[in-house]
């Protein structure tokens, strides 16, 4: 669900257009069937029960958005990690496919400059995925550059660092994107939920599409990131993440040690309806 449901047939071909063929302008509305956004709220607190309500706030150089290579549509979320040998982001793995020309921009705001596209030149990807697309295995890494030669990581102060799936009740923030042109980000605070077949859950009200790939963090750390379950989940306020922990760890040092990379899957399907 959080990546765009009309874009996903055509992630190598112009976006826009494929938004026109499904009858939406942008920027887009969350899939067809959904609500919107509920209106900018105040954050609640871990102890409470109800969804938190996702809110504006000022852009990140931590995270972004990922882009169709120059065109102005957004439709994932990516972050970048700390790491002391290359510029690396995470997001889902359902955010990268085959032949689309994918870059990223940190702190992503309706001021951000042209340059500040960052190349995707290398992405690596769990073999699960790659075998069937298993939505435990819902994780991309890529090594990301642009010709000036600048440092992703001395421009996000250092990136996130790469935690582990935090015990029910951990309040997390998620920062995303919803899909679109323009704009800027927004976030929920709220407590994780008991897992749902070994994904852990978050509420939180009007985390959309485009949010895919998008950063669960306590603090400085990332422990998930919006995808896994139904591509992240069906409903807006229902979100899941695939659970971090080794084989995470591992998809990083091999992105780190920079070997060969990995052709992702030519679509992707969430199964929501």
């Amino acid at each position: 669900m959080r990546l765009f449901a009309c874009v996903r047939p055509a992630l190598a071909v112009l976006a826009t257009a494929s938004l026109t063929a499904c009858g939406t302008a942008y920027p887009a509305p969350p899939s067809a069937g959904e609500a919107d956004p509920a209106p900018a709220a105040a954050v609640p607190t871990a102890s409470d029960a109800a969804p938190g309500a996702a809110h504006p706030v000022s852009p990140d150089p931590h995270m972004g958005a990922l882009f169709y290579g120059t065109d102005d549509l957004h439709f994932c979320t990516a972050s970048v990690l700390k790491s002391a040998v290359a510029d690396l982001i995470l997001t889902a793995a359902h955010c990268v496919t085959d032949g689309a020309d994918t870059t990223f921009v940190p702190g992503f705001s309706d001021a951000a400059s042209p340059d500040a596209r960052w190349r995707l030149d290398a992405i690596y990807l769990d073999p699960r995925w790659l075998a069937d697309q298993d939505p435990a295995a819902d994780v991309a890494v890529a090594r990301v550059s642009r010709n000036d030669g600048d440092s992703l990581r001395s421009l996000a102060d250092g990136g996130l660092q790469l935690g582990s799936t935090p015990a029910p009740g951990t309040a997390v923030t998620v920062v995303g994107y919803g899909v679109g042109v323009g704009g800027g980000p927004t976030a929920c605070s709220a407590p994780t939920a008991p897992p749902r077949d070994g994904f852990p859950v978050v509420h939180c009200d009007g985390i959309v599409a485009g949010f895919s790939g998008a950063p669960w963090e306590v603090g400085s750390t990332v422990v998930g990131i919006i995808g896994g379950l139904d591509g992240g989940g069906c409903r807006d306020e229902v979100s899941y993440t695939p659970a971090f922990g080794d084989a995470v760890r591992a998809l990083v040092a091999r992105a780190e040690a920079g070997g060969p990379s990995d052709d992702p899957p030519a679509s992707f399907d969430d199964g929501c309806s």
